[in-house]
């Protein structure tokens, strides 16, 4: 008995581990030879030798051995003279809109500049004496996701001081498809500075390579930009995530999500924050016609969550398994039907929804009680203008 027992134990585990071995190298048939700007050092570190970086990254700045391009460079022999850290820090651990403060990188010692806060665009002094800034972040390919208006400040910044941008190029999760509203000029924001729509179908390259080519950078100036391009990547393919891209997007899901979950933001609706399934359901106290409960409490990604402690009814999300290809509207429609007095305050009284949409237009047509379909015609003509500016950048295989 016990032999026996022991016999199929060794079997369960060499069933565990063939699977895993099967997961994993079905994964890797999927994207043969695939690799990250990063993960190409010989593109980009003899472009660096003798010279002077910045470095422009947050935990996401990995290599496939999942070790931080920072690191890397400084093993290499690269002399970086400040790290720039983005929204959520260097280490990605504050909160959405939180201020990251400045401070010094404790493993090497290197200065860390805030670029969140009240300083979203280098200054003058904090570029001087370098060459070029390597952008390595990993964006999730959504209008109002910050990183790409990070990119396009530090672009504007290195024209102006005639300092070089590098940017290592990595996947866009919403890649290979648009759709959304286009952002009109009025509701420019930091959360949608270009007239793009909400899912813009650029990877983080290509979309600098838009900026600088159209001439959006103030007053049509022109970055010296570098991008060092993916190898074997494909629009139409999905790639995993080495690490999450903020405290808020845990996962592919929450990612696949968040698209269609973000314009919730804008109205007196939770997206999940402070709850183990941030951006993978929704709900308020006053949608109790709808099914799933839940209660947001502080914890890591949401130190006081949106409606914190107050019981939420709405629906959950975590389930869903579609690779969304196109903005989802139904639930924040569903949400505003199920909403008591819509009219009266689902929508947060500073618009953060028109700012979020890009335009006062999405609000209205749900006000009015317009179809998804109907929503969605309206964006047509738009989305084909834009498309005819995205067709001049596009690097891969669309």
């Amino acid at each position: 008995m016990n032999l026996d027992f022991k016999i199929k134990n060794l079997l369960l585990i060499c069933l565990i581990f063939l699977g895993v071995f099967h997961q994993y190298y079905s994964q890797q048939q999927h994207i043969p030879g695939f690799k990250t700007g990063a993960d190409q050092p010989e593109l980009y570190l003899p472009l660096l030798k003798g010279k002077t970086i910045g470095v422009v990254t947050n935990q996401t700045g990995l290599m496939s051995d999942r070790t931080h391009v920072v690191d890397f460079l400084v093993k290499n022999g690269v002399k970086i003279q400040s790290i720039f850290a983005p929204e959520h820090g260097f280490r990605g651990d504050a909160d959405a809109g939180e201020k990251v403060k400045n401070g010094v990188d404790v493993k090497t010692g290197i200065p860390i500049v805030s670029l969140y806060g009240n300083n979203k665009k280098p200054k003058a002094e904090q570029l001087k004496g370098i060459d070029i800034v390597v952008f390595d972040i990993q964006d999730v390919g959504v209008r109002f996701y910050t990183y790409i208006s990070t990119l396009s400040y530090l672009m504007e910044a290195g024209a102006e001081n005639k300092v070089e941008i590098m940017v290592l190029d990595r996947p866009n999760p919403h890649d290979g498809y648009t759709d959304g509203p286009v952002l009109k000029k009025k509701w420019s924001s930091f959360v949608g500075l270009h007239e793009v729509p909400v899912v813009y179908g650029l990877t983080i390259g290509e979309y600098g390579k838009m900026v600088n080519g159209e001439r959006w950078l103030k007053n049509g100036i022109q970055a010296k930009y570098t991008v060092i391009p993916m190898k074997n990547y494909h629009k139409k393919h999905r790639y995993p995530i080495l690490d999450k891209p903020s405290p808020n997007l845990p996962n592919d899901k929450s990612i696949n999500l968040y698209p269609s979950l973000c314009f919730f933001e804008g109205t007196q609706v939770s997206v999940g924050r402070g709850t183990d399934l941030p951006f993978q359901i929704y709900g308020s106290p006053w949608t109790t016609g709808l099914p799933y409960q839940f209660t947001p409490r502080p914890n890591f990604g949401a130190k006081d969550p949106f409606l914190n402690g107050k019981l939420c009814y709405g629906e959950n999300l975590s389930k869903y398994t579609t690779d969304l290809r196109e903005l989802n509207l139904e639930w924040v429609i569903k949400a505003y039907k199920h909403y008591k007095n819509p009219q009266l305050d689902f929508f947060l009284k500073n618009l953060w929804f028109d700012t979020l949409a890009g335009t006062d237009e999405l609000r209205k047509q749900i006000i009015a009680g317009k179809s998804v379909s109907e929503i969605k015609a309206s964006w047509v003509n738009d989305l084909k203008n834009f498309e005819k500016v995205r067709q001049k950048y596009i690097t891969y295989e669309d």
